[in-house]
């Protein structure tokens, strides 16, 4: 199909596309790569009356050491994600993770911010967001705020972003060398959504899971920690089998979706068993 007709303006800064927004109030867009929102306009389901393209936006690209954690542009490209020398030693979970979104052309084009703002709870990067306790730097009329994943996410489709907001940028805490990551997803093609997927990450002392932090992906309306899981395995063995038990509870009190790539039973076992693996990746398991 074709997008309703629509208006373009490119911002050579961030205050210039906030102005932009907040001229056109609610019935404006941002885009970037446009991986996510391009579909939308295409299908009829999204028709703004402006775009406000930030894809020119220099200091939205960059990745910044702040001593205790990582600036990460919200412009920086899912392929800049893989190959960010500070975000591979970093958070390695992230750019893991952004190494399997889609295709080469799509982690080219799409952004961190993109996928963040847009709220797709299939999507990849939001689980992993929300896993590393990431906070998303967002910029209004009114100055600089932070919010937090875990309050970040609202609804399908629906972020804490104010419509006359634009996220510049990803907080990300690093994480030290006691943690080891995994990401985790079943699907039906290299460019097809995520049917569930997992974010992992855990801390090992001695034989014994200190910490683990699991993010899913598309098991329900938001991105959400396996918070049952996180406290299974506190102080568990690193074993395989001690790691399987604790993902046993990784579904409780999800809400899947049912569609026709799986019901929300079929999708609670996938929660579970890429649950165990990816834990038992992170945490070095022995057999």
């Amino acid at each position: 199909m074709i997008p309703a007709k629509f208006d373009y303006f490119k911002a050579a800064t961030v205050n210039d596309a906030v102005a932009a927004l907040e001229n056109a109030g609610e019935d404006a867009k941002v885009i970037a790569g446009g991986q996510s929102l391009l579909p939308l306009l295409r299908l009829r389901l999204s028709y703004p009356e402006l775009l406000v393209d930030i894809s020119g936006v220099a200091e939205l690209r960059e990745v910044i050491d702040e001593g205790d954690s990582l600036l990460i542009g919200a412009g920086t490209t899912h392929y800049d994600l893989t190959r960010d020398a500070l975000i591979a030693e970093h958070c390695g979970l992230l750019a893991q993770a952004a190494g399997t979104v889609a295709d080469p052309a799509v982690r080219h084009r799409g952004t961190i911010g993109g996928s963040l703002s847009h709220g797709d709870p299939a999507g990849d990067l939001p689980a992993v967001a929300l896993a590393l306790e990431a906070r998303m730097a967002a910029t209004g009329p009114d100055g600089d705020r932070e919010i937090p994943a875990a309050e970040f996410f609202i609804d399908y489709l629906t972020t804490a972003l104010a419509p006359n907001e634009v996220l510049t940028g990803v907080r990300v805490p690093k994480l030290g060398p006691e943690w080891g990551y995994r990401y985790e997803k079943f699907h039906r093609t290299a460019q097809a959504w995520a049917i569930v997927g997992v974010a992992a990450l855990a801390r090992r002392s001695n034989g014994h899971v200190t910490q683990a932090r699991v993010g899913l992906t598309n098991m329900g309306s938001v991105p959400i920690r396996a918070t049952a899981t996180e406290a299974a395995v506190a102080g568990a063995q690193a074993t395989r089998a001690a790691l399987s038990a604790a993902a046993a509870s990784a579904a409780d009190g999800t809400e899947p979706p049912a569609d026709l790539h799986g019901a929300p039973d079929y999708r609670r076992h996938l929660a579970r068993v890429l649950t165990g693996r990816a834990l038992a990746a992170a945490a070095r398991a022995a057999d």
